[in-house]
């Protein structure tokens, strides 16, 4: 079998064989009835990692966000977020159909923020013809951008003075916190509550984990329930989460140096438009006559990327230096053919 290289996600990622061993000798319990040993070992160093008093381990990163978004609004009230938010874009709209939980979505700087003047535009004023303005929600990365820590630490005394709470979908924080050479909790610090993903680059084969106070892991642990979420012996999954975070999350560098590696070899080709990256994300654009047969003929020389009008490619721990090069020169003979 030829060897694929898929750059659409580092959702792609597979365990490696000393994880699977921790996953098959692990201990486990009952996790619903909190019984599950693993389960509340990686609930406790997440919790630890992130500076936060308790965390929760749910199956996906949209799981997290939802049960966020339900633990801080109730029904009639608004979370303003990014027009690009994933939790807002790509997550089904859960939080409108389950939660009755209005959306307040806003265009993006380049830079992945939201402009804080623009967010106190629409907060709604204290009227009963509005919802009520109750959570900003921040994306980091946002398109493979790291938010500055100026900017959080903007966000965060600009929630405080404006009566919202503030939440931080960090699907890819860790990788954010390795570009900035910063730990987790140098992120994490500036949020109520966050989201943070086990199953993208840190190459979990499931899973994320939602952080916040007690009293809000509490609410979520209820709601997980609720949708459905509730699992049992699920410190075999959990064991692959306690590995990540012991052993790969510095190996997200090697990622990102990747991902320089393919911008710079696809900056040589004059067709193509990058866009730059501060992590693992490039995302590069094409002309439209030329996209559909592009995307074929990478496809059937084993190359796999995602996206339309805007093409995303993604490093991770699954995609070697070598591939890297490969695909820099599929691209290239494409491009002189």
């Amino acid at each position: 079998m030829n060897n694929i290289i898929d750059l659409r996600s580092d959702t792609l990622t597979k365990p490696s064989v000393e994880m699977k061993e921790l996953m098959l000798n692990c201990e486990v319990g009952d996790d619903v009835y909190g019984e599950d040993p693993t389960v509340n070992l990686l609930e406790e160093k997440m919790a630890q990692l992130t500076g936060m008093e308790a965390a929760l381990f749910v199956t996906s990163g949209t799981q997290a966000n939802l049960l966020a978004l339900l633990s801080h609004c109730q029904r009639g009230e608004e979370y303003i977020c990014g027009q690009e938010a994933h939790l807002y874009k790509y997550e089904a709209g859960g939080a409108s159909v389950l939660g009755g939980i209005q959306a307040q979505p806003l265009v993006c700087e380049d830079d992945g923020s939201l402009s804080l003047e623009l967010v106190k535009s629409v907060i709604k004023p204290d009227d009963s013809h509005f919802a009520i303005s109750k959570l900003l929600c921040l994306e980091n990365t946002h398109n493979g951008k790291v938010l500055p820590l100026q900017y959080l630490e903007d966000a965060r005394n600009f929630t405080r003075q404006n009566n919202l709470s503030l939440h931080l979908d960090g699907a890819r924080a860790f990788n954010a916190a390795v570009s900035l050479g910063l730990d987790i909790v140098d992120i994490c610090k500036y949020f109520d509550t966050a989201s943070l993903c086990l199953s993208k680059g840190l190459g979990a084969p499931v899973g994320s984990v939602l952080v916040g106070d007690s009293k809000f892991i509490k609410t979520a642990r209820r709601y997980r329930k609720m949708l459905g979420g509730g699992l049992r012996q699920s410190g075999i999954l959990a064991a692959a989460g306690l590995f990540c975070i012991s052993n790969n999350i510095q190996d997200l560098e090697k990622d990102h140096d990747k991902a320089q590696l393919l911008l710079s070899g696809l900056n040589s080709i004059k067709e193509i438009t990058v866009l730059s990256c501060d992590t693992n994300m490039i995302f590069i654009q094409v002309s439209k006559e030329i996209e559909q047969s592009l995307l074929q003929y990478l496809k059937d020389r084993n190359v796999l990327i995602s996206g339309y009008g805007q093409l995303r490619l993604v490093t991770h721990r699954d995609v070697s230096t070598q591939d890297i090069k490969t695909v820099i020169e599929v691209f290239k003979n494409f491009f002189s053919s």
